[in-house]
């Protein structure tokens, strides 16, 4: 009789949850699905002629812990997408709705830095939760405080848990962590702490957004194998400029990699021609275009195993490698 009550436990909790995916990030949600051993779920998203677009779930999802998978990089579709697929499971009865947003997208738009602008992070939190968002999790936010935008619990991953053993994986001599930039110099820092090797940093000015006007490297790369680490790459003009003036400073090889794979406008066409040897990203946005030193790699499994936990009501701190 125990026997057949646990038994019974065990399936009703498999049961309890759900995971579905918006348009931009269904890729991905495959993988997560394959990892947790579960299907996706049947979500249909209608389109009319003149680009407006309604949300359906094809199944029940009453009294179910739902996970919505869907980064909300530009266009603006995607985040949309999420907040009608979080507004259509309330409607529908979900016992809990989960957003599950690889890439936060608005999120260089955390605070006031000139008068008379908008701080775009706090309003698509206060979209989330007026939606009706239960919890968030995510991954690399441009920047930490981001999470105290949020009224609702945030379960903030790090990209380090894959990127860090791949560049163990290379067995580089030598080697030196880099930061594109001043602002990035605690995510550089707490690579360095943990591959054991020196930090470099680059002071740079911009002219205005996506143009940098001048840069400094702060450090030694002379026959160094130096990996600059970023948190994102949007039009790869700093991360490119870095690298080829390390490489005319005399380091032996120069490669970067991020979380995020932005990669807009003549980014690949930079990256190709650059000194880089690569540029490893995560999956967290699909990159489309053809340049040979791109690489990805996959944060599925990570995201998997956080929402297990979360299902479990199990803690998520032993994910962080740093």
């Amino acid at each position: 009789m125990k026997k057949t009550t646990v038994i019974s436990q065990i399936a009703n909790m498999e049961n309890s949850y759900m995971v579905f995916s918006g348009t931009a990030t269904r890729y991905l949600a495959e993988r997560i699905c394959a990892s947790l051993g579960c299907p996706l779920g049947q979500l249909l998203i209608t389109k009319f002629s003149d680009g407006e677009f309604a949300v359906s779930y094809e199944e029940s999802i009453r009294g179910r812990d739902i996970f919505l998978v869907q980064s909300t990089f530009p266009t603006s579709d995607n985040l949309m997408e999420l907040l009608l697929m979080i507004d259509a499971a309330k409607r529908a009865s979900a016992r809990t709705i989960n957003a599950v947003i690889p890439y936060f997208g608005w999120a260089r738009q955390d605070r006031k830095d000139k008068p008379r602008v908008s701080i775009g992070a706090k309003l698509v939190a206060d979209l989330l939760s007026v939606a009706g968002v239960n919890r968030v999790i995510t991954m690399d936010l441009h920047a930490d405080q981001i999470q105290g935008f949020f009224d609702v619990p945030v379960d903030h991953l790090y990209a380090s848990g894959v990127i860090l053993p791949y560049l163990q994986s290379l067995h580089l001599e030598d080697l030196v962590i880099a930061s594109p930039d001043v602002g990035g110099s605690k995510r550089a820092n707490t690579y360095a702490k943990f591959l054991g090797c020196p930090l470099v940093l680059c002071n740079k000015t911009r002219a205005r957004a996506n143009v940098v006007a001048t840069m400094q490297i702060i450090g030694d790369v002379e026959g160094k194998n130096v990996v600059i680490v970023d948190d994102m790459v949007d039009t790869a003009g700093t991360i490119t400029k870095a690298a080829d003036l390390m490489k005319e400073a005399g380091a032996k090889t120069v490669r970067a990699c991020a979380s995020h794979c932005v990669m807009s406008g003549p980014a690949s066409d930079r990256v190709q021609a650059s000194a880089l040897e690569e540029i490893v990203f995560t999956d967290s946005i699909p990159y489309t275009q053809r340049c040979s030193k791109v690489k990805q790699l996959s944060v599925a499994d990570m995201f998997a195993e956080a929402i297990r936990r979360v299902i479990n009501n199990e803690s998520i701190s032993n994910l962080y490698i740093v």
